[in-house]
């Protein structure tokens, strides 16, 4: 028994179209955007009255995926993880490699983005930075260098 591959990473989001525009501004696609619900849903997630929207966002020209999700019923809880430090247990951070950094904070800030402290250099391998989007998402970007 084998893993082929990692399919997705899920986020859940109370502004779906929000999240899109980040997601999109940072250089991902949308690959689809769609309504879950029924008994399938349910079971799969372990909500009853499920009702949701998903956006499925792609890394272009790659098998990187980032499932966006909106719930409608039941109404998402906010736990206040969106200002939680990186260092709680069970906290999503997502983390890609782009080719300008300095670049990549300032598109994503026009839409919310926040650098948490700021931009370091790790050796002379990476420019790094996490900064925080809709929701509160944790976002990690990464400049190779050299």
């Amino acid at each position: 028994m084998a893993i082929h591959r990692l399919d997705n990473v899920a986020i859940v989001v109370d502004d779906l179209d929000a999240a899109i525009v980040f997601f999109t501004e940072l250089g991902m696609e949308l690959e689809a955007r769609m309504a879950i619900e029924g008994r399938w849903a349910e079971l799969v997630v372990g909500l009853d009255g499920l009702r949701s929207e998903i956006a499925m966002m792609r890394v272009p020209g790659g098998d990187g995926r980032l499932e966006l999700t909106r719930y409608h019923t039941p109404e998402s809880l906010d736990l206040g993880l969106g200002t939680a430090p990186p260092n709680v247990l069970g906290l999503h951070r997502v983390m890609f490699a782009v080719d300008d950094i300095d670049d990549t904070v300032a598109r994503l800030g026009t839409h919310g983005g926040e650098v948490l402290r700021e931009i370091v250099r790790f050796e002379d391998a990476y420019r790094l930075c996490y900064l925080r989007g809709p929701g509160g998402i944790i976002v990690g970007l990464a400049e190779p260098l050299g």
